[in-house]
């Protein structure tokens, strides 16, 4: 039996909303790509393709073995880890008072991690020299997406997809403490995001103040961790 399943899952929608796949890879004890699967889904958002991945690779492994479950969105990693005792808590309503986003999908997601151990990572996705399993489960949901095709072990596809290394971002340079080079510089930005000139309220009902690091969101400027977050959670 096995000490520790290793997983990864992905969701890829092409337009958001668009053409839209879920994936998951399972590793064997090495860490090699072992079983895997992806399914289409027609024309939805990626935030619903990232959380029916993770659906599909919970229903996928056995709960009584513990597991590792690596995924790129931070949506779906705030959701399970951060925002879902909240949401519970309210009656299934976000802090403004709002029904959850895809509820529907997140409800099934907590039954099924009901008794069970579960360790959320996240991993940067498309980045060179980035996590193995989630590069194959990022092209595999691409690739579902694309020809909207059901593919993977169960259906006769013994080797996973091999990721393309072409839309990969080049690895950060880092200091020596760990941190990203240039982080700690004053004036400096990650990629998208920026200092608030004045308070204001993010997406998710809560306010940011002036200074505070922002993202741009599809409804506007909120937290950086709610980068991905659509309107509603």
């Amino acid at each position: 039996m096995l000490d520790r399943i290793i997983a990864a899952c992905d969701g890829a929608s092409k337009g958001n909303p668009g053409p839209s796949a879920w994936a998951w890879v399972v590793a064997d004890a090495e860490g090699r790509p072992e079983r895997w699967e992806a399914g289409p889904l027609g024309r939805v958002t990626n935030n619903i393709a990232e959380l029916t991945a993770l659906r599909r690779v919970l229903e996928a492994t056995d709960p009584a073995v513990p597991a590792e479950v690596r995924l790129d969105s931070q949506y779906a990693m705030n959701a399970v880890t951060k925002w879902l005792p909240g949401w519970k808590r309210n009656g299934w309503k976000t802090a403004a008072g709002k029904p959850v986003a895809n509820q529907e999908l997140v409800r099934s997601i907590d039954e099924l991690l009901a008794g069970r151990e579960v360790e959320f990572r996240y991993v940067p996705a498309h980045q060179q020299g980035g996590d193995p399993l989630n590069a194959i489960a990022d092209q595999a949901a691409s690739d579902s997406a694309t020809s909207q095709r059901a593919a993977g072990t169960a259906h006769g596809d013994a080797e996973p997809p091999v990721p393309d290394l072409s839309r990969a971002a080049p690895p950060r340079p880092r200091k020596a403490s760990g941190a990203p080079a240039g982080k700690a510089a004053k004036g400096a930005r990650s990629k998208g995001t920026l200092k608030a000139k004045f308070p204001g309220r993010c997406v998710c009902g809560k306010s940011y103040a002036a200074g505070e690091p922002i993202a741009k969101n599809d409804r506007g400027w909120g937290h950086v961790t709610c980068r991905d977050t659509p309107s509603g959670v």
